[in-house]
């Protein structure tokens, strides 16, 4: 396999305890952004959720000549509609859907009415820009384009409720599904340390849309999700790497196979999170409007899922896997040992310890 690296002997558990301070600082800025924002009178959301959680209003044009979903949004955006997403319709070549958030209410009506009403007003004047309006039943002047309104439907907070509960319940399932299925092919140590890992990664992702008040839609959800994958993956290539060379060193410390483990897989993973990080990051820098706090929420979750395999997890991991087998944590490895490691010498065959670290093996 190519390496970028050749020999690298970096003792990266000795830093375990800057690394966690780090992530712990992340993670409170992020909480306490969350609630200060809620707590203050007036003040913003803990979260800026986009029209599929906080609901909103959904119009349906059919244009002559469709024009392009950001000649769109920048003439809804001179009539003083932001974060709005427009959605082409694949099989209706000149439909499009355009959602807006949710828009000051007219006390006269019912909040839904308003939002119809209002939603439907700042899309038809936004939209005559491209050419004249015309009536549903109608049909398109032959010169010049033109479009119509098709419908308008309202989405409201209970949908955005739902969608929001679905989210949080799938993205708990895909942890336990991870917890069961490293647990069977490690041992529930393993599985616990990715697992925390995992959360860590999600935990300051919303931190970092907290803090900066990127907006939060679907999109934003899937990528979430994808980053929980992505994540699993770079440890579980760490761990296979430790179970190999706990085979190979019986004699060696559970600290120094670790480093090893850490230090052997870290080509693999500068080149394949490396190339990951770039495609992302051009995403972000000219994907747009659309895919911006999806690629965002990809490019923070790559970073610290790659920091999180090497600082989080297998520090974790040793940690547990040292205090069920000895009932002690070796806090500070002794100088002699092998790249720092630990003082404590792996437990002698037939004994209770020894069943334990076969069992990791």
């Amino acid at each position: 396999m190519f390496q970028i690296f050749q020999n690298i002997n970096i003792d990266w558990l000795r830093y375990r305890k800057v690394f966690i301070l780090i992530s712990v600082a992340i993670m409170l800025g992020g909480l306490s952004s969350a609630l200060i924002r809620q707590a203050t009178p007036g003040g913003t959301e803990a979260f800026n959720l986009g029209i599929d959680f906080k609901g909103g209003t959904v119009v349906t044009a059919d244009f002559k000549e469709r024009p392009s979903a950001e000649d769109i949004r920048d003439r809804l955006r001179g009539e003083g509609v932001s974060d709005t997403i427009i959605q082409p319709i694949t099989d209706k070549a000149g439909q499009v859907l355009i959602r807006l958030p949710k828009l000051e209410a007219d006390e006269n009506v019912t909040a839904e009415e308003s939002q119809v009403i209002v939603g439907r007003k700042k899309v038809a004047d936004a939209l005559k820009t491209f050419g004249a309006q015309v009536e549903p039943a109608q049909e398109f002047p032959a010169e010049g384009n033109a479009f119509k309104i098709i419908g308008t439907d309202a989405v409201g907070a209970v949908a955005g409720e739902a969608l929001r509960n679905q989210a949080v319940a799938v993205t708990l399932l895909a942890l336990v599904g991870i917890l069961l299925y490293i647990a069977f092919r490690f041992e529930w140590t393993y599985g616990a340390a990715a697992v925390i890992a995992v959360f860590h990664d999600v935990l300051v992702t919303l931190g970092f849309f907290s803090i900066f008040q990127f907006e939060i839609n679907l999109t934003v959800i899937a990528a979430l999700l994808t980053l929980v994958g992505f994540s699993v993956n770079d440890t579980i290539v760490v761990f296979d790497r430790i179970r190999e060379n706990l085979r190979m060193h019986r004699r060696s410390t559970l600290y120094d196979v670790t480093n090893d483990s850490i230090n052997q897989t870290m080509s693999r993973t500068i080149i394949t999170n490396g190339l990951v990080f770039l495609s992302v990051l051009a995403m972000v820098l000219v994907g747009g409007d659309v895919l911006r706090s999806f690629s965002l929420a990809l490019l923070i979750g790559i970073i610290f899922g790659t920091y999180s395999s090497i600082a989080i997890a297998s520090p974790i991991m040793v940690w547990w896997q040292q205090r069920l087998e000895s009932g002690t944590v070796q806090a500070t490895p002794s100088a002699g040992t092998r790249g720092g490691g630990g003082a404590r010498k792996r437990p002698s065959a037939g004994t209770r310890n020894e069943k334990a670290s076969a069992a990791a093996r």
